[in-house]
């Protein structure tokens, strides 16, 4: 143990009221013990020391300093007291959980129930190893979920039949709008429309037409075998197979008729029927999306579940979100990384083909392991039981007179009916608590799943049995496979991939997914420093809900009078944002931060456009907004002008007038970062807006740093008319690896009437812009996550863990002072709660990049702070309010011990090739090789500080070369190792 940490303990063991946050009452800076003492990373004499060397006596002293006076408030956010214990929170959650009724579902409409082998449910889902960790842009310390995306790609690839495929995407409906712009891009806009099978899932065509209707691509609906492709200029199609109400074609023909009008045909499919159906590829497919949540992840009333997207080598350049591709290190071992058009949206911005930055890693993980766990076999004989289950669900209800309208099914019944029989039915069921799903008043759908039982089919046929049925349909009893037809049954192997054959014990798989975890550095590893990605404490009592049952088995689409527990969570959420933003009404249905700016925007267009200024898409967007910003603005059909910053960071306020002065009839909106993304508070923040409302222009706040306002003062109350939230950053539900995230926005009362409707769930109103998830409040599973951060917090909690997230920046920006020099500064020299260093000068004199800087971290046990973004050769940090003064301080010990390193390559005692900064990381092979040919020790490589010599990281692979990975593209798993 390092002296440092001896003398906190021995401080602790002397003093232990210091361990609990309440000292004395003469302590100005007492933090009280509840949650918020548990969730804050310094106690409350190390807040006294932080500002001690800030120069400051209080924390309201530091803040009062730092923020602008316009928008320093001073009210309390009014959202009540903190809930006193975590005990108490759980039994008044527990209590509204009840009021949820977990009714047998057989809606499916793309959700189905399944069941999470318990070793994932425990090893990856509840382990903060896996659900803590960041999108693996490091990717040398993120070995092991790049290896369990690879194997999802690898899942995907071989089940559709096609060569390449992404490492997740936001859910289905999501998916195939992703794949109609893809589309659209393809033919280059020459051809501009799109066709949408009227079998697809509502969902699914309304987030399509969504997305269509922003870009002006035209949308036909209908019979896909019906019509005439020639006449419609069309760049794609989409049809589902197997359709929404169950049907089962032969999409081939389908298929060869649009590829000779020059369209892509974009299937939307079922993994789990993938395992006994021809798979789409094989019949010509360009584009296959679909969901994998019946892989082992629950309904959880919508999400978050792991969409898939696969396609042709000619089109894998169009393909949005993460690639997962296979490169190699320094040493030539086999090493994985995210693929060149990853970040594609923040390098091309405006004219990126998506503005997905995000995906459902988490989840992606989870579906990864259910088909590694259960391997081919045993996923052909879950999709075996599931069909059979359907058939013989089909037998008894044409022996009881019911005619089922197609003979080629795999797991979903088309029952036509009466419309008095219709509504009997589904009520007879609902009151013995099983939901059925009303297709039309003269058809009812049943989809069977993986907890299907032969009890579950004798319940169901004795309630159609009670409604008596005119007709006589009965045929002898068909074999388990009749719903499917020799031409569609699948005869080439799936998953057949070794590493799908090597780990079905749970023995094997419990000890595969830790060899796997112990590859990545996640928060309970050390402190993840990314400037803008707000890597808080997940509690673990927040987390602990996800799991009960009564969030996590309940359809999205279950009735409104089942699901009180959910609506009460929802609305209170809501009602909090709303408090918290100041924007009085809230959507909750974006599951991601891009989807949230996108939603928002479509808003601000919707609006402009009920009041006739069709002619408003001008949008200004500051040269240091979020990468996705400007790709967010181009898919909601809006024209991006750039605003200059000045020599300070800050907006240029002279040419922000000019340019919305010049498009006075056209702005639409402006959309900003605050504080900005050069991590200062702006000034001139309420003149920049009081600018853009004068010229009719509305104001969008990008809420990604949000973690520096609230309980501060309230994005309203600079002018914003629309707010995204990050609840994955703000609000503690964990990044997941990447995914999930959540994005609700809250808008003015103006505003209220264009937020997202559903075609299932009712929500919002007749001037709703539209359908952009496909769940009706997106993934929302995981917001009760957030519900309890902000009750266990409390109005106080929440203003205090903005204050101390801004005074952990600040003292790190103190600490390096005199070894980096802090590229922007707001009022009084602060930050706000993140900063930017400067990294550029040693590129002269040493030779050292920002990325050398960044795989030296790696050594002293750190995942790296935000590299070139939003400068490049820059590194932005941000410490967020939970990591305690022994991190801070050891993570500025690692940097300036660093910086040290740097100062020995510039002064000539270091080689400027052969270093230790140059060669980093160092892994264990590396280190105790027998050959050891580098000018320095293997201990400087290995154990550059003490902490090191207590707990050793080590990174699995040396740097990993990522051009060879680009100029050599593979992204499904070429061996069992990689």
């Amino acid at each position: 143990m390092d002296k440092g940490s001896i003398k906190k303990e021995a401080n602790v063991l002397k003093n232990p009221q210091n361990s609990c946050c309440g000292s004395t009452d003469s302590n100005k800076n007492i933090v009280p013990v509840n949650f918020a003492s548990r969730h804050l990373g310094p106690v409350t004499d190390e807040i006294t020391k932080m500002l001690s060397v800030l120069g400051f006596d209080t924390l309201e002293a530091l803040v009062d300093s730092g923020l602008p006076t316009g928008i320093n408030t001073k009210r309390s956010l009014d959202l009540g007291a903190a809930i006193p214990t975590e005990y108490e929170l759980l039994q008044e959650l527990g209590q509204i959980a009840q009021q949820n009724k977990v009714y047998k579902s057989f809606l499916g409409m793309g959700y189905y129930g399944c069941a999470t082998p318990a070793v994932i449910l425990r090893h990856i889902f509840e382990n903060p190893t896996w659900y803590t960790q960041y999108t693996p842009y490091q990717a040398e310390i993120a070995q092991g979920h790049l290896e369990a995306l690879l194997n999802f790609q690898t899942m995907v690839a071989e089940l559709c039949a096609l060569p390449v495929a992404n490492a997740s995407l936001l859910d289905e409906a999501t998916a195939a709008a992703e794949a109609m712009m893809m589309c659209y891009n393809a033919c280059r806009g020459k051809q501009n429309a799109f066709y949408v099978d009227q079998n697809c899932h509502p969902q699914v065509m309304a987030v399509v037409a969504t997305r269509a209707r922003a870009l002006g691509i035209n949308i036909h609906q209908g019979k896909l075998a019906d019509t005439d492709f020639a006449v419609l200029n069309l760049c794609g199609a989409l049809l589902s197979y197997p359709g929404s109400d169950g049907q089962l074609q032969n999409p081939r023909d389908i298929i060869e008729k649009l590829h000779t009008v020059e369209a892509l045909a974009v299937v939307v499919t079922d993994p789990l029927a993938l395992c006994l159906i021809t798979p789409p590829g094989e019949f010509g497919a360009d584009i296959v999306v679909g969901s994998a949540q019946r892989f082992g992840v629950p309904m959880g009333y919508g999400g978050p579940h792991a969409a898939f997207m696969s396609t042709t080598a000619k089109l894998q350049r169009l393909m949005p979100g993460r690639i997962v591709g296979v490169s190699k290190d320094a040493q030539g071992k086999t090493a994985l990384r995210l693929a060149l058009q990853t970040r594609e949206q923040h390098i091309r911005r405006e004219k990126a083909t998506s503005n997905i930055c995000t995906s459902q890693a988490l989840l992606a993980i989870m579906a990864s392991m259910y088909a590694v766990y259960h391997g081919p076999r045993g996923l052909r004989d879950i999709a075996k039981r599931v069909h059979g289950f359907t058939v013989k669900l089909a037998n008894g209800l044409q022996k009881l007179g019911w005619q089922i309208a197609h003979s080629n099914f795999f797991d979903t019944l088309h029952i036509i009916t009466k419309e008095q029989q219709t509504s009997n039915i589904i009520k007879h069921a609902q009151e013995q608590g099983i939901l059925l799903r009303e297709l039309h008043k003269n058809a009812i759908c049943i989809s069977c799943d993986e907890l299907t039982t032969k009890t579950d089919i004798d319940s169901l046929l004795a309630i159609f049995s009670s409604e008596k049925n005119g007709g006589n349909f009965a045929e002898k009893d068909r074999p388990d496979e009749l719903g499917l037809p020799a031409i569609l049954k699948r005869n080439t192997p799936c998953l057949k991939h070794a590493i799908f054959g090597a780990y079905h014990s749970e023995t094997e798989i419990m000890r595969y997914i830790h060899r796997l975890a112990a590859k990545d550095l996640a928060l309970n590893t050390a402190m993840i420093p990314l400037g803008s990605c707000t890597m808080k404490l997940n509690s673990a009592v927040s987390m602990l809900p996800l799991s009960w049952p009564q969030f996590a088995n309940l359809h999205p689409f279950a009735p409104r009078e089942t699901v009180t527990g959910y609506t009460k969570i929802l609305s209170e959420l809501e009602h909090m944002l709303a408090v918290i933003t100041g924007l009085p009404a809230v959507s909750l249905q974006p599951n991601a931060g891009s989807q949230g700016e996108y939603t928002g925007l479509l808003v601000i267009r919707g609006y402009h456009d009920s009041r006739g200024d069709q002619q408003r898409r001008i949008c200004l967007i500051p040269q240091s907004s979020h990468g996705t910003n400007p790709a967010s603005a181009a898919m909601a059909g809006l024209e991006v002008v750039v605003v200059a910053c000045d020599a300070h960071g800050n907006i240029n306020y002279d040419d922000l007038c000019k340019k919305a002065q010049e498009y006075v009839d056209e702005l639409a909106a402006l959309m900003l970062t605050y504080p900005s993304t050069h991590g200062v508070f702006e000034e001139q923040i309420i003149e920049i807006c009081n600018t853009i409302h004068k010229y009719g222009g509305l104001v969008y706040m990008d809420g990604a740093n949000l973690n520096a306002l609230v309980g501060l003062t309230k994005p309203s109350e600079m002018g914003a008319d629309v707010c995204h939230v990050n609840l994955h950053k703000t609000f503690a539900i964990p990044h997941g690896g990447g995914g999930p995230g959540m994005g609700p926005i809250a808008v003015t009362a103006a505003l209220a009437p264009f937020l997202p409707t559903h075609p299932v769930i009712a929500t919002g109103s007749e001037k709703s812009i539209g359908t952009v998830a496909a769940a009706p409040f997106g993934s929302a599973s995981i917001l009760p996550i957030s519900w309890v951060y902000i009750k266990l917090m409390g109005s106080e909690g929440l203003k205090l863990a903005t204050q101390v997230a801004i005074l952990n920046a600040n003292y790190i920006a103190k600490r390096l002072e005199g070894h980096y020099q802090v590229v922007y500064r707001g009022k009084n020299n602060l930050v706000a709660h993140e900063l930017i260093i400067d990294l550029r000068p040693f590129k002269t004199t040493a030779g050292i990049e920002v990325d050398d800087i960044a795989k030296r971290l790696m050594d002293y046990g750190f995942h790296a702070p935000t590299v070139s973004w939003p400068v490049p050769g820059t590194m932005m940090i941000e410490p967020t309010e939970s990591e305690p003064l022994s991190e801070l301080d050891r993570f500025c010990e690692a940097m300036i011990a660093i910086r040290q390193e740097i100062e020995a390559i510039a002064n000539g005692q270091s080689d400027r090739q052969n270093n230790v900064l140059k060669l980093a990381p160092h892994t264990a092979a590396v280190v105790s090789a027998d050959n050891w040919d580098r000018p320095y020790s293997r201990e400087q490589a290995a154990y550059p500080s003490a902490y090191t010599r207590i707990h050793k990281y080590w990174p699995s692979v040396g740097r990993i070369d990522n051009a060879y990975g680009d100029r050599n593209f593979v992204c499904t798993c070429p061996t069992i190792e990689c």
